[in-house]
């Protein structure tokens, strides 16, 4: 690779042993990759927060960093903890896990990252621009920043966004490069999808299909903030796609209109969105009912709320959210009204990174299809569902 004068003294240790260290991962990476460089990075948000996933190795090797000397110089944020920071005990969340978690997060704060814990850093303010470089690590925001928004960072690892964040650079590979963002297949939609629900079976759907080919949609209609963030969280959740198109629907779609003759292509009917809800739906004799997954919006709280108004949710619901998100709905009386209904609303954590099984979960339903893959590779029954059908019973 060819490195900067400047890089090249970061590399030699001139700033630090920690940016060094950390230089010397990135450097390696873009190697194996056959970056030929570097480029400046704007903001990172890191992945492998929670202490289920990190572990006491995990664990030390951040702390390891800090005691280097390790300080974040571009903005970075946090993906989710395995539990509610404040309320862990109300959870269910083991005291030695507990502990761990405490540990990890008071590690990130020494190295000046922002402890926002979510998987939806751009419900939040972390909004990066169109064309901007970043290194972002967890899977649905980087579905969403690529497509959505028009950033561009590859699918980065906790420890390769931590140190981009330390030293504020990234090797230039993948979907950095502006050929390597065109679609190499085109997805035609030919059901109207209304609900999230709808969406993430789509997305989920083509991830199986495609694995991590660049899909192109068409059809898709005029889709939500809610509906755009499930269709990529499934779609990375099933196939590892990091980058979708939508047709009048994302910024750059419109750069590859003529380019779409010849590609492998594939319909999407009504039986087809059926059939893979029925993939990860199985018979439920009590199951705690899941949302959340990406994080809720304050849209999405305010819509639970009406909807469990004058019910009965004691023990059977639970809402995950950001800290940021969960201060504006509890000001707005959305969380009150959820509380009221007897359902919680978690902060900083989600059921894919918390101690599900030691916290007593065996079966649940969910509006989510990223949530069912992970809840039924952790071994627990799942039934998908529209958040409606979920919480009253009756079609959406």
């Amino acid at each position: 690779m060819i490195l900067t004068k400047e890089q090249e003294a970061m590399l030699a240790g001139e700033e630090g042993p920690a940016a060094a260290k950390l230089l010397e991962l990135l450097v390696a990476l873009g190697e194996v990759f056959g970056a030929e460089r570097l480029v400046a990075v704007e903001s990172a948000h890191i992945a492998g927060v929670s202490y289920k996933n990190l572990g006491e190795a995990g664990t030390e090797w951040l702390e390891e960093q800090a005691d280097l000397g390790a300080k974040a110089r571009i903005w970075a944020t946090l993906n989710p903890a395995g539990m509610d920071m404040e309320k862990w005990l109300e959870m269910g969340v083991p005291r030695g896990f507990a502990e761990g978690q405490r540990r990890v997060i008071s590690t990130f704060q020494r190295m000046g990252v922002e402890p926002t814990c979510t998987c939806t850093p751009y419900l939040v303010g972390h909004v990066p621009k169109l064309g901007s470089q970043i290194a972002w690590a967890e899977s649905s925001a980087v579905c969403y920043s690529n497509s959505v928004l028009g950033a561009r960072t590859n699918r980065e690892s906790g420890p390769t966004t931590l140190a981009s964040a330390v030293t504020g650079l990234a090797s230039l590979y993948g979907y950095r490069l502006e050929e390597n963002r065109r679609p190499g297949a085109v997805v035609d939609v030919e059901v109207g999808l209304e609900t999230p629900l709808e969406f993430s079976a789509l997305g989920y759907l083509t991830g199986r299909r495609l694995g991590t080919t660049v899909p192109y949609f068409r059809g898709l209609g005029d889709l939500s903030l809610e509906s755009k963030k499930a269709l990529g969280a499934a779609c990375a959740t099933k196939g590892g796609i990091t980058l979708w198109h939508g047709e009048g629907v994302t910024p750059e779609a419109g750069l590859y209109e003529g380019l779409l003759d010849g590609l492998e292509r594939f319909t999407v009917g009504s039986s087809d969105i059926e059939a893979e809800v029925e993939r990860l739906t199985a018979p439920l004799d009590d199951p705690i009912i899941v949302l959340g997954c990406p994080h809720s919006s304050l849209g999405e709280l305010e819509m639970i709320a009406g909807l469990v108004r004058g019910r009965d949710m004691e023990g059977r619901l639970w809402v995950f959210t950001s800290r940021s998100v969960y201060a504006e709905a509890k000001a707005s009386g959305y969380v009150g009204g959820i509380e009221e209904a007897g359902g919680r609303v978690v902060r900083d954590t989600c059921m894919v990174v918390a101690p599900v099984i030691e916290m007593g979960w065996r079966e649940v339903a969910t509006n989510s299809f990223k949530a069912a893959h992970y809840m039924t590779n952790a071994g627990l029954k799942t039934r998908l569902g529209t958040v409606q059908e979920l919480l009253t019973g009756e079609a959406q």
